[in-house]
């Protein structure tokens, strides 16, 4: 008797032994106003179909927190009962495709808290949203969805906003360098590695471009054309990791030689078919697609960065086959180059800094890039605001058309001019233009956290958009949203990126070849108001002139005031900081604040 009970429990011990599941490690929390967002490592066991989540509020029970469905992506968003200043543990298990259970994680606490301020607010939105390119990325490939939805193909632009994403978490302290530069080597050997030719499958790229969308696993074709525009928001992230990853260490260095060797195979004149403008894509057995990159979209960056390759680059003529396409025009006030949908007006500048630069054609209607995005911005807010269309919800704080899912799926929106515009709102929109607008981008997204936070608030940032005449919330979070809001927000705040990228010497030679010269800035005089709290500035000027107001707290920083932008209607210039909405805050309560005075136009 005893060795038949021997036996027979060595047998259960054993079976129990080779069918267990490993519990999820790498438990980290994220707290907000209201919310908790949780993470751990991606199990690397094939059969764990997915995750559960438990919490226990002041030392209860653990509770099942997703009864009805597993998880499948590493992450959680609890907005249901969080209470700010409560206490909540947490326990993650996995679960196998057999239905066993892992033991639980080791408990994490995590206290939920008002946002003591914007900026505590904006750090919690970049990190979350920075979630997406760490948490749901192919750590053996660093391939990025295009979508949070499961089975999604890589966008291989996502790739690129997550290279650039993982350098501002460094700083952040969101993880490590090691990390990091562990991370951003695989993906570019996954780029460098993958096959190259024209057949149509089984081939990561061809001619040195890369295919829209790839498999996350085999990192090849996934049934999409040979993109122009998506390979250079990729390469733009390469180029900004290789100006990150300064170090002369064996790993930061190979980031280096491989972005560069990434970079300089790329046959710049083998997309423009031997022209001066760039085809938007090509097909295997179809060739290339019919439209080109001629006037203003996201694709300016293409042409910079083409005219700047040290090898096969773009004609000297390419800069004004790409602006004769320009129209310029007014809406609700503003004069600018249109383009509906605010994504156009973005991507390009989450790497290059425009602020301070200009073409001839920018020049020619005194203004910039940045001041163009800034008034096209400025428009659309406006034209949510008249709401000509009658759409429920636009008003001030809820605004931002962009290229998005909508009720009836993905599709451009924008205005003005009007364009698709059905009511759907999307938060990138707003988020990608805080840079431009932050007096009104900030208020915007802080209006969308504290009013649809448990429709939109996800463990991956802002989902993709919302439409409340419809009574519709898109189901996914999208990489070409959330790397521009955690890039754009980073830009607002440090700037950090505008200033690496543009150190680099191929992005000064392209911008150089398509003819951008320095802006001037005018002799300013600053006196203080008595009796004002507030300061003015006095400048000559030419009349007619216009000018940006700027100010700084250390003379690295520089902001553009709201209320700076100034023509000039005799001999001076005047301009007064009496604090908001000029500035943050009265100049005379300010411990350091200084200012210049940047003038639009031939220098």
């Amino acid at each position: 008797m005893r060795r038949i009970l021997l036996c027979h429990l060595l047998l259960l011990a054993g079976s129990y032994h080779a069918s267990a599941v490993q519990t999820p490690v790498g438990l980290v929390s994220r707290v907000g106003d209201q919310s908790v967002v949780l993470h751990w490592d991606r199990s690397n066991e094939p059969d764990v179909s997915g995750y559960r989540v438990y919490r226990s509020t002041s030392g209860g029970s653990f509770v099942l927190l997703n009864p009805t469905a597993l998880l499948t992506t590493p992450g959680y968003c609890d907005l249901t009962g969080v209470i700010n200043g409560q206490t909540n543990s947490y326990e993650v298990s996995a679960v196998n495709t057999s239905s066993q259970e892992s033991p639980p994680s080791t408990p994490l606490a995590a206290v939920a808290h008002t946002f003591a301020n914007d900026d505590a607010f904006l750090e919690y939105v970049q990190q979350v949203n920075f979630d997406y390119f760490w948490y749901l990325a192919n750590p053996s490939n660093g391939l990025v969805p295009d979508r949070s939805a499961t089975g999604s193909a890589c966008s291989i632009a996502a790739v690129g906003f997550g290279l650039t994403a993982i350098c501002i978490g460094i700083d952040h302290g969101w993880i490590n360098r090691t990390q990091g530069v562990e991370r951003v080597l695989t993906t570019l050997n996954t780029f460098l590695q993958g096959p190259q030719g024209p057949g149509a499958s089984g081939m990561i790229g061809y001619n040195g471009w890369f295919y829209h969308f790839l498999d996350m696993n085999t990192a090849v074709r996934s049934g999409a054309e040979l993109s122009s525009i998506d390979t250079v928001l990729l390469l733009a992230g390469m180029v900004d990791a290789r100006q990150y990853f300064n170090g002369t260490n064996t790993d930061e260095t190979a980031i280096r030689t491989s972005a560069d060797t990434i970079f300089n195979r790329v046959d710049w004149n083998w997309m423009a078919r031997g022209s001066n403008a760039v085809a938007m894509g090509w097909f295997p057995g179809s060739g290339f697609i019919a439209s080109d990159w001629i006037g203003y979209d996201e694709g300016m960056i293409l042409y910079i960065l083409g005219l700047g390759a040290p090898s096969n680059p773009l004609p000297a003529g390419a800069w004004q086959a790409w602006t004769s396409g320009y129209t310029w025009a007014t809406y609700y006030g503003y004069s600018f180059v249109p383009f509906a949908p605010l994504f156009g007006h973005q991507y390009s500048h989450c790497w290059v800094d425009f602020r301070h630069i200009g073409d001839a054609y920018m020049n020619s209607h005194d203004s910039s890039y940045f001041e163009n995005s800034r008034r096209a911005t400025l428009a659309q807010r406006a034209y949510c605001i008249a709401n000509p269309l009658n759409h429920v919800g636009y008003n001030s704080t809820v605004w931002g058309l962009t290229a998005s899912d909508g009720p009836s799926g993905y599709s451009a929106h924008g205005a003005p001019p009007a364009q698709g515009d059905d009511g759907t709102i999307a938060p990138t929109a707003a988020g990608g233009s805080i840079a431009f607008t932050p007096e009104y981008s900030v208020p915007t997204l802080r209006y969308f956290y504290s009013h649809y936070l448990p429709r939109i608030w996800t463990a991956y940032g802002f989902r993709d958009a919302f439409n409340l005449g419809a009574q519709w919330v898109g189901s996914d979070e999208l990489g070409i949203d959330q790397g521009p809001i955690v890039i754009m927000i980073e830009n607002y705040r440090t700037q950090r990126v505008w200033g690496r990228f543009m150190q680099n010497d191929m992005v000064q030679r392209g911008l150089q070849r398509a003819g951008f010269v320095p802006l001037d800035f005018a002799k300013a005089r600053l006196q203080l108001q008595p009796g004002q709290d507030a300061v003015s500035l006095n400048w000559l000027a030419p009349t007619g002139g216009n000018f940006q107001v700027e100010y700084s707290p250390d003379l690295f920083t520089w902001f553009s005031s709201p209320s700076g932008d100034v023509t000039v209607a005799g001999p001076t210039g005047n301009w007064i900081d009496s604090g908001p909405p000029a500035t943050p805050s009265s100049p005379v309560i300010t411990s350091n604040r200084f200012y210049r005075v940047l003038q639009f136009g031939p220098p």
